[in-house]
C-alpha cells in the first residue's frame, strides 16, 4: 500500500468508531428509521445490513410509495452447523420478523430479511439465547468460517468442527461493541487492545473454508484462506495443504479488478495451523489497500506481489516452513443430495433448497414441512455452501413417515434435475443495494430454459455447474462455475464467464457481455453444440472449455 495516498473513508469511520459502536446504541434507543453511512458501514460488523426495498409499490391512487427502511441479518454459524433447537429458533425468527421465510448463504449461515430497526435487539437476544451471534458475519474482519459437509458421520470429516470452531473463535474481534450494543451488557473494564486486527481492523472482508484434502464441497479455491487437512495412519489430523488469496469481487469494465483463485502455498503440520492462519491474515492487514476498496482484498497482494513473495513474508511471521513438495489429491465434490446411510446407522437427508430461500408458497409448504419433521425428529442440520439444507440422524423407522409426509405436503427433497443440483443464485433485487439486475427470482425460469436445450442436445448427465449473481461482486461464486451469469447492466443485461472447472479450482473469464436474460439459453446453446460435437465421451463443459482458448466462444456467442 502506497503511504502516499489517502485512506478510504470507510478507514477513517473504523478508526473513529469507538471500537465499532458509533452512533449504533443511540440510533436504536431513538427508534430512529435509518442510519446514516457512519453507522451503516459499522452496522456489517455486527452482521447487519441496512436496505430498502427497491420494487416500486404504488398507493390506491398510483402514487409511489416509498418502501420503510429494513435490515438484514446473518449469522455467525461456523461450519454451518445447528441443532434442531437453534434451527428452529431461526425459523420462528423468520416468521416474526423475517417476511415468513430465511435464508440459507453460501458461507453455510442463514439470513434474515426485511427486519425493521425495532426488531433488532430482540433478535440479537433471542439468537444470544441459543449460543450464536451475528457478530463478525459481515464487514472487514474474518468472517463465517466454513467447513465440508458432513451427512454420512464421518469420523474424518468430523474432525473439522474442532478446527472450524477453533479459526471462527480466534478470530473473532475483541471489543466489547456486540454485547453492549444488542444484549445490553454494560461496560466494566476498557476493550482490550485487539492483537490481530487494530484499531482499523482488515483493509477489507476476509473468508476461511477448512476440509479434507480431497473433498471439495467447500469451493475452497473461492476463499482468502483455505486449510485442506491430511490424515495420519491413526486416522487423525497431521497437517494442511494452505490456500490463500481467493476471492470475487470485481467491476465490470476495469481490468484491473478480477476474480482469482486461491493459490497453494504448500503444507504444514497441524501444530502450525493458528500461526500461519495468524500470519495469512496480519498480512492482508498490514498489506492489503487501504485506499481503494475495489483493489483490497488479499487476491490482490497475492497478485501483485507474487505467491513467493507472500510464502515467504508468512513463514517469517509465523516461523512455520511450507513443503512445496508434497502432493495435494486430486478433488471430488461428492454428492450429498437425496437419502444415505450415516456410520451411526441413522440415516441423513440431503435437502435440495434452490437458492437457499425457504419460505411456503402456495402448495408447496417448504417451510413448515422443514419445521415439522427437524422439530418433531429432534434432527440436527448441516447447511451446505451450496445453499441446501442436510438433516441428520434420523432413524431408519422413521423415513417411511417422513416421506409420507413430504408427499403429502407436495414437498421434495429433491432437485428437478441435475442442473439444478449445484446451482446457485445471490439475492439481488429487490433488497440488495448493489443489484443491477434480478438473480434469485429470475433463476428458475433461466434454469428451466438451459434445461431445455441440455435435453435437446442430450447432455442433461453432465449439466455443467451454473451459477447466477445480479452484479459482479460475485456472491453466489459465478466466477469459479462452468457458467457463471453476472449482472451487468440495469434493464436485465448479463455477462457470461467460462473458463473455471466443475471440481471449482479455477475461475472464468468474460465470453459474452450485455445479454439480455431470456437470450441467455439460446446463446448457450450454440456452444453446447460445440461441446456436444468436440467433446471427448462423458467431457464436462469446463473440461471441454479449457482445451481451448475462451476466444473460440466468443466467437460462437459474438457477441463481446
Amino acid at each position: 500500500m502506497s503511504e502516499t495516498k489517502e485512506l478510504s473513508p470507510v478507514e477513517e469511520i473504523k478508526l473513529n468508531s469507538n471500537n465499532l459502536r458509533g452512533k449504533i446504541a443511540e440510533g436504536l434507543d431513538r427508534n430512529i428509521d435509518s442510519y446514516e453511512e457512519e453507522e451503516k458501514q459499522l452496522l456489517k460488523f455486527h452482521g447487519l445490513y441496512q436496505q430498502k426495498d427497491r420494487d416500486r409499490k404504488k398507493d390506491e391512487n398510483g402514487n409511489d410509495i416509498e418502501a420503510p427502511t429494513s435490515f438484514m441479518i446473518r449469522g455467525r454459524i461456523p461450519g454451518g452447523r445447528l441443532t434442531a433447537e437453534q434451527y428452529l429458533v431461526w425459523d420462528n425468527l423468520g416468521d416474526k420478523f423475517g417476511g415468513g421465510a430465511i435464508r440459507l448463504t453460501t458461507r453455510q449461515s442463514v439470513q434474515l430479511h426485511t427486519l425493521r430497526i425495532f426488531h433488532l435487539r430482540d433478535v440479537m437476544r433471542e439468537i444470544d439465547r441459543i449460543n450464536l451471534s451475528s457478530m463478525g458475519a459481515c464487514g472487514d474482519v474474518v468472517r463465517n468460517v466454513t467447513q465440508a459437509v458432513n451427512p454420512l458421520g464421518k469420523k474424518d470429516l468430523s474432525l473439522l468442527d474442532g478446527v472450524a470452531q477453533l479459526l471462527s473463535d480466534h478470530f473473532k474481534y475483541k471489543t466489547n461493541a456486540y454485547a453492549e450494543v444488542w444484549l445490553g451488557d454494560k461496560q466494566v473494564n476498557k476493550d482490550q487492545d485487539d492483537p490481530i486486527y487494530g484499531k482499523t481492523y482488515l483493509p477489507r472482508k476476509f473468508k476461511i473454508a477448512v476440509t479434507l484434502a480431497g473433498n471439495n464441497t467447500v469451493d475452497l479455491y473461492a476463499n482468502d484462506m483455505g486449510f485442506a487437512a491430511t490424515l495420519s495412519s491413526s486416522g487423525q489430523i497431521d497437517g494442511y495443504f494452505v490456500f490463500a488469496g481467493g476471492g470475487f469481487g470485481m467491476t465490470h469494465n476495469k481490468p484491473e479488478t478480477f476474480a482469482r483463485a486461491a493459490s497453494l502455498l504448500g503444507w504444514v503440520p497441524e501444530a502450525q495451523l493458528i500461526p500461519v492462519a495468524e500470519a495469512i491474515v496480519t498480512a492482508h492487514r498490514d498489506f492489503g489497500d487501504r485506499t481503494n476498496r475495489k483493489h483490497a482484498r488479499l487476491k490482490y497482494v497475492l497478485a501483485d506481489k507474487g505467491v513467493e513473495w507472500f510464502r515467504t513474508e508468512v513463514e517469517s511471521r509465523s516461523k512455520a516452513k511450507f513443503d512445496v513438495n508434497k502432493q495435494l489429491p486430486a478433488w471430488e465434490i461428492p454428492s450429498y443430495l437425496g437419502w444415505s446411510e450415516r456410520e451411526d446407522g441413522t440415516l441423513a437427508l440431503g435437502f435440495h433448497t434452490l437458492a437457499g430461500r425457504i419460505k411456503d408458497v402456495p402448495g408447496k409448504p417448504l417451510k413448515s414441512a422443514l419445521r415439522e419433521i427437524i422439530g418433531g425428529y429432534k434432527l440436527d442440520v448441516q447447511i451446505s455452501a451450496d445453499q441446501d439444507l442436510i438433516l441428520m440422524g434420523i432413524k431408519k423407522e422413521d423415513r417411511p413417515k417422513i416421506e409420507k409426509r413430504l408427499e403429502e405436503l407436495n414437498v421434495s427433497a429433491k432437485s428437478p434435475s441435475p442442473l439444478f443440483d449445484r446451482a446457485l443464485a445471490c439475492p439481488a433485487l429487490p433488497t440488495c443495494a448493489l443489484a443491477l439486475t434480478e438473480s434469485e427470482r429470475s433463476f428458475p425460469e433461466l434454469l428451466n430454459g438451459i434445461q431445455k436445450v441440455l435435453d435437446k442436445l442430450g447432455l442433461s448427465d453432465r449439466a455443467p455447474v451454473v451459477r447466477m449473481t445480479g452484479c459482479p461482486n460475485g456472491c453466489a461464486r459465478p466466477y469459479s462455475a462452468e457458467v457463471g451469469i453476472v449482472g451487468q447492466q440495469a434493464g436485465g443485461k448479463y455477462s457470461l464467464f467460462f473458463g473455471a472447472d466443475a471440481a471449482g479450482t479455477k475461475v472464468g473469464d468474460y465470453v459474452a457481455k450485455k445479454i439480455a436474460l431470456a437470450d441467455i439459453p439460446a446463446q448457450l446453446e450454440k456452444v453446447f453444440v460445440l461441446w456436444k460435437e468436440e467433446g471427448n465421451p462423458g467431457e464436462k463443459f469446463g473440461d471441454y472449455v479449457n482445451r481451448f482458448p475462451l476466444d473460440k466462444f466468443r466467437q460462437a456467442i459474438g457477441s463481446f
